[in-house]
């Protein structure tokens, strides 16, 4: 993480996100999504984009994708604002694509700093895009998901399936990615719960 990050609040960093025009994805976009929730949690949720509900209504996570999120966390009793929510990108790529490389770089320092300024135990990456991203690799999220990775300071980072995953696969069989996912939020849990200060 850079040493000099400017001491602003997470409202400042938003600010600083809704006046930003430093990659394509600004032209097309309808509302900057800088992210939403306790600005000293304990953990923060990272996915890889805004989509279109989120680009109309400027919060994280408010879509299909965001409502089974939601449900998954009530599922183990954490509400949405004992956490924070965020993306790797702040704004909607066009058709719901994947953030490209060079956008993911462009934005990063956004997101650098709400983690800087939020100091979090965890980072919950949903996805290959976040997980990828931060941990450096090219392993997918298949074999990354559930599995502790060290990451700067004693952050810890926790890979998990992305909620629009588990949409795409209803099944709950074992070993299905839904059956996968409600493994690792109670391994999610059993870690928060332990975390000083909780």
């Amino acid at each position: 993480m850079s040493e000099n990050i400017n001491p602003l609040t997470i409202e400042e960093v938003a600010e600083e996100c809704r006046n930003c025009k430093k990659c394509p994805l600004y032209l097309a976009r309808t509302t900057v999504v800088p992210g939403e929730g306790n600005s000293k949690a304990k953990v923060i949720f990272i996915g890889e984009a805004p989509g279109e509900e989120e680009d109309l209504q400027g919060k994280p996570f408010v879509g299909k994708a965001g409502q089974l999120l939601t449900k998954i966390l009530q599922s183990i009793d954490i509400k949405r604002e004992d956490i924070f929510i965020t993306n790797m990108v702040k704004c909607r790529p066009p058709g719901n694509r994947n953030p490209s490389p060079s956008e993911i770089e462009t934005c990063y320092p956004y997101l650098e700093t709400q983690i800087a300024l939020i100091n979090p135990k965890i980072l919950v990456t949903l996805g290959n895009v976040p997980t990828q991203y931060l941990l450096d690799t090219t392993q997918g999220i298949t074999a990354l998901r559930g599995q502790w990775q060290d990451w700067i300071g004693k952050i810890k980072i926790f890979p998990m399936f992305h909620p629009s995953y588990l949409l795409r696969n209803e099944g709950t069989f074992p070993g299905s990615p839904k059956e996968l996912t409600w493994k690792d939020v109670k391994t999610l849990k059993r870690a928060m719960t332990e975390l000083e200060d909780w």
